[in-house]
C-alpha cells in the first residue's frame, strides 16, 4: 500500500472527521490516504519528524518525505483537490505566522465548536483501504 501521503487526524473530533470526509469526496483520484493521530500508524510514523505543535495537533500531511502542519498541511491538501479548491493554494503567500494563528484558534476551540467523539470514526468497508492503522 502506498503510504507516501497521508493525512493525519485528530480521530475523536467532529471538525476534523468532517475535513477527512469533505477530502474524500473531492480527492477524486484517491491521491490521499488517512490515519488518525491516535493510532499507532501515527505513532511509529511521526515520532521520527520535528512536529511544531506537539499538544493540539489535529491536521498534519505527510508528502513525499516532509511533514506539514496547520495552515501549511490545508492548504497543500485543498491543492490536489478537484473542483475550485486548489485556489485556496493563493493563500500559501500570507505569512505563515499569520495564516496559522487563524488555524490555533479554530484548532484550540475544535471541540467546544464541533463537539467530541468517544471514540475514533469508523470509515465504512468501502473506504477502509484509504485508512491507516
Amino acid at each position: 500500500m502506498n503510504t507516501d501521503v497521508v493525512i493525519f487526524f485528530d480521530g475523536v473530533c467532529n471538525l476534523c472527521n468532517g475535513a477527512v470526509q469533505f477530502v474524500i469526496k473531492r480527492d477524486k483520484q484517491n491521491y490521499f490516504k488517512f490515519a488518525a493521530l491516535q493510532s499507532d500508524f501515527a505513532y511509529k510514523t511521526l515520532k521520527k519528524f520535528t512536529l511544531q505543535v506537539k499538544q493540539g495537533n489535529s491536521f498534519v500531511l505527510l508528502e513525499n518525505g516532509k511533514v506539514y502542519e496547520q495552515s501549511t498541511a490545508a492548504l497543500k491538501v485543498a491543492r490536489k483537490l478537484g473542483g475550485l479548491w486548489p485556489i485556496l493554494y493563493i493563500f500559501i503567500v500570507i505569512p505563515p505566522f499569520l495564516r496559522n494563528a487563524i488555524y490555533r484558534f479554530i484548532a484550540r476551540n475544535r471541540y467546544k465548536w464541533f463537539g467530541k467523539q468517544e471514540s475514533c470514526w469508523v470509515p465504512t468497508p468501502a473506504l477502509r483501504s484509504r485508512f491507516l492503522d
